[in-house]
């Protein structure tokens, strides 16, 4: 992310932005109606960084967005489903003998079942260094 600049010339992108995040601090009751006029009415006019930070700058910043999890499922579903798809046709097309598939049904869905069940349970991966 470049580095803000309080002379740095904003766009309505940002106006808007400031603009949602002083309604956010409304619905919390950081502001009241008539803080919240002013406020809003100044980010409007505001034609730089420094004035959108200044109606800003005694309200916390939002916590950060958490991850989209429902991408994380839907990567280790398609990685669980193409080497079993593949091997199942591969299988299939050369005769349909000894179901040796089953071992890489039997490899990929334990690993598969272990990311379910920790999805399922909300249990979040640690990659911290120090642990």
């Amino acid at each position: 992310m470049p580095e803000q600049t309080p002379q740095l010339r904003i766009a309505d992108a940002d106006r808007d932005r400031a603009i949602d995040r002083l309604h956010a601090a409304s619905a919390e009751g950081r502001l009241d109606a008539d803080e919240l006029e002013d406020r809003v009415s100044a980010a409007l006019a505001a034609r730089t960084q420094g004035e959108l930070d200044a109606l800003r700058a005694d309200l916390p910043a939002l916590p950060a967005p958490r991850p989209d999890r429902t991408l994380a499922l839907r990567q280790r579903t398609a990685s669980f489903l193409v080497p079993n798809v593949v091997c199942l046709a591969v299988w299939a097309a050369t005769g349909a003998g000894a179901f040796w598939p089953g071992w890489v049904l039997l490899g990929t869905g334990i690993a598969f079942a272990v990311f379910l069940i920790r999805f399922v349970l909300g249990v979040e991966d640690d990659h911290s260094p120090n642990d």
